[in-house]
């Protein structure tokens, strides 16, 4: 039986969309990282409970690391996006956390560095605070050991895998390539990991492209992440707004999966993986629900272009990028100099 909810939150549900395309869902992926974040700080010293955790985020973040103050005794400080929205905000003060919120801002890159800045000059007034660093330290990789393993029971460790999802921080795409293919588990060495990324981040080199619609908050960045592993990646994919709404429209319609915008890219990523290795197991990871896109997303299913009148365009080179969607082999390559922070 769990003992807090965020436990069972962060527990994803594994889903068998065909033979060959699995859906690894969560309902508040970020839940995971964070619990295992704030209970390996507090074994090892780094804090006690009581203390303040602060950190920036665009929404999902703020939500997992306020319920990994609450299950733990910790307060919580978040330096909120002008895209958290009125249930986030009031579940965040129910939950004992503070929301400090940027202005409205249409430039989410401005959004995102004067959210950094504001984190420099908490810290210069509280200095005892814990800034959590989500986007650069690596023990947000810890929580997904467990869903590796799950992973790796459920479809069989000997099979060729290959892992699609939003790239984000890097975290969760990062930790599970390198779980999955640790001997340590009994991974496999096969074991392909292809990341989504919206146009506009800077992260794979495609910040000269810009989607009239928005970047995709929470698998993009307008600035250099630490956590993000380059060299694990094999391959990527640029997929814009209409591309993933496409993608997210017909995974509800046709599977009646029901979650977010990244998701959809996600989706339409990883059914062009299963159609080109068809000797290939193919998961793509859903990191939340659906409800803070329904009327952004869903209201507009009928502009939904038809998932398969959709390709992506090859590419050997970020400039070569165009929408709505694009498709690089990255081929497991260091970081280029842009993306190191």
């Amino acid at each position: 039986m769990d003992q807090h909810i965020a436990e069972s939150i962060g527990r994803p549900d594994l889903i068998r969309l065909d033979d060959r395309l699995v859906c690894l869902r969560f309902e508040t992926m970020k839940v995971v990282s964070a619990l295992a974040a704030v209970r390996h700080l507090l074994d090892t010293g780094a804090v006690r409970r009581g203390d303040t955790l602060l950190d920036s985020s665009s929404g999902i973040y703020a939500y997992a690391l306020a319920l990994a103050c609450h299950r733990h005794g910790m307060r919580c400080h978040i330096v909120g996006s002008t895209t958290v929205d009125h249930t986030l905000r009031t579940q965040l003060t129910v939950l004992g956390a503070t929301l400090e919120q940027m202005e409205p801002c249409s430039d989410l890159k401005l959004d995102q560095k004067r959210r950094v800045e504001r984190i420099h000059e908490i810290l210069a007034e509280h200095p005892e605070y814990h800034w959590m660093r989500q986007y650069h330290d690596d023990i947000h990789y810890l929580g997904y050991h467990a869903i590796a393993d799950r992973i790796l029971e459920a479809t069989g460790a000997d099979g060729p895998l290959t892992v699609v999802g939003g790239v984000g921080s890097g975290a969760s795409t990062g930790a599970l390539a390198r779980y999955l293919r640790s001997d340590s588990l009994g991974g496999s060495a096969d074991v392909e990991l292809v990341g989504v990324q919206p146009y506009g981040s800077v992260t794979f080199g495609a910040e000269h492209v810009s989607d009239p619609e928005i970047i995709i908050a929470g698998i993009g960045s307008s600035i250099p992440f630490g956590n993000v592993s380059h060299e694990l990646y094999d391959t990527l994919h640029w997929i814009s707004f209409d591309a993933a709404l496409a993608g997210s429209v017909d995974l509800l319609r046709r599977h009646a999966v029901f979650a977010g915008l990244s998701t959809g890219a996600g989706y339409l990523a990883a059914r062009h993986e299963r159609e080109r290795s068809p000797e290939r197991t193919v998961l793509f990871i859903a990191a939340d629900t659906g409800h803070r896109y329904v009327d952004t997303v869903y209201a507009r299913h009928r502009e939904a272009a038809p998932v398969t009148d959709l390709a992506p365009r090859e590419v050997s080179d970020q400039s070569r990028l165009a929408l709505p969607w694009s498709r690089m082999r990255w081929n497991r390559a260091p970081a280029p100099a842009f993306a190191i922070p």
